[in-house]
């Protein structure tokens, strides 16, 4: 891929053959059915019980899991407790602060989409 930020504006619009008016309609007819439109495509969605079982995953979450069937193994089990609820509460606010992220990204979608005519 050209490092177009390295390059002058007038290297850029040469290597992407346009001039600093635009392009015509017959230019962009061209180019969108060569390379389509010039929008994102949308991964699949991931369910709240797929992200809350993946904040699960987390090398940090891992090592208190473990430090978790320690402390029961030798009995704390208070110290148990205690570490498997701020995982619980940890996993829990992962999955708001994801679906909070998932609403806001819609949310800017919706602002940024143009109008189609």
């Amino acid at each position: 891929m050209l490092a177009y930020h390295r390059l002058s504006a007038d290297e850029v619009m040469k290597s992407l053959e346009v001039t600093s008016l635009g392009l015509n309609d017959d230019d962009v007819e061209m180019r969108r059915d060569k390379y389509g439109y010039n929008e994102l495509t949308e991964g699949k969605r991931t369910s709240s019980i797929a992200v809350f079982f993946g904040q699960f995953t987390d090398l940090l979450v891992i090592i208190l899991l473990v430090a978790a069937i320690v402390s029961f193994l030798l009995g704390e089990v208070e110290s148990t407790i205690v570490i498997l609820l701020v995982v619980i509460v940890n996993a829990i606010l992962g999955t708001v602060q994801h679906a909070k992220a998932e609403q806001s990204l819609e949310n800017l979608k919706a602002l940024s989409s143009p109008l189609q005519k």
